[in-house]
């Protein structure tokens, strides 16, 4: 098991007037190879929770577990768990700062003491993964477009060879095109490295089309936990804590209520498309 959390609580403002529960008693196991999708509304705990995962905050009440070992013990070594639990903050591009993209790529572990040969390795293993092209490697960074510039900030955190990535609104101000070129990407990488994945979104259909599993918290806990087509089914909760399930969800409901369908598990346009065929063929027959 890769990450457990255990009755973890965060309260911000604690000794004041101020305070805030960010998180309230949190239980989650998040196993090797997942691909997972975290949502919820402005506020309900998802960046707290996301900067437990790799240390950066530290949890008022609980525990956390990477590898089966207590990542808040005094002895445990956070730089080299920041190193295999990635976090990409929303808008990474504003952290490059290097001559070239591949410089800006080496930083990470050149930090990490490695020789310098490893480190390259690291650099163009990571660049490709990420799907820079290679006559990008040697450009500044500051000259490229607002996707390139995403996907070689991604680069630097897998140039770290994380065991976990967390990515937070990975998408944001991109173009529908750059959008998913960023998540095909990242879903191809995932099917073929086997990383754990946990993509912080507010997009339904993004979070449907490529996720395993979601993770739905409100006002600090965790609402619901399930495959995509069971949490969206739901839609009506989510409605109530200020959420929505994608398009589909509601066009097939509707297609329900009219009699067109008798019931509908879509979460995705292809798996509509593969329903509405299926129902037509059965009635045609």
């Amino acid at each position: 098991m890769s990450l457990i959390l255990e009755n973890v609580s965060h309260i911000y403002g604690e000794d004041t007037d101020m305070v805030v529960a960010a998180l309230k008693e949190v239980n989650l196991e998040i196993p090797d190879g997942q691909f997972i999708g975290l949502i919820g509304h402005t506020g309900s705990g998802k960046s707290t929770l996301i900067q437990h995962l790799n240390g950066l905050l530290q949890p008022t009440k609980g525990t956390i577990y990477f590898n089966g070992q207590d990542i808040n013990e005094k002895s445990y070594n956070r730089k080299e768990l920041r190193s295999k639990v990635g976090l990409v903050f929303q808008y990474p591009e504003h952290q490059l700062f290097e001559v070239t993209v591949f410089q800006d790529v080496c930083f990470g572990p050149k930090n990490l003491g490695l020789e310098q040969k490893e480190v390259e390795m690291r650099a163009y293993k990571a660049l490709k993964q990420a799907g820079v092209k290679e006559e990008l490697f040697y450009h500044s960074p500051f000259d490229l477009s607002g996707g390139q510039k995403r996907r070689v900030a991604i680069a630097g955190v897998l140039a770290m060879e994380p065991q976990v990535l967390i990515l937070d609104e990975p998408t944001a101000g991109l173009d529908p095109a750059g959008r998913d070129e960023i998540l095909g990407q990242i879903k191809k990488l995932q099917k073929e490295t086997k990383i754990t994945v946990i993509l912080v979104s507010h997009s339904m259909e993004d979070v449907a089309e490529y996720v395993d599993r979601i993770i739905v918290m409100n006002r600090g806990e965790v609402l619901f936990d399930d495959m995509p087509k069971e949490v969206f089914k739901e839609y009506k909760k989510l409605e109530e804590v200020g959420l929505a399930a994608p398009q589909v969800t509601y066009i097939m409901n509707s297609f329900i209520k009219e009699g067109f369908l008798t019931s509908s598990e879509a979460t995705t346009i292809q798996e509509a498309k593969e329903e509405i065929l299926s129902f037509l063929k059965k009635k045609k027959g």
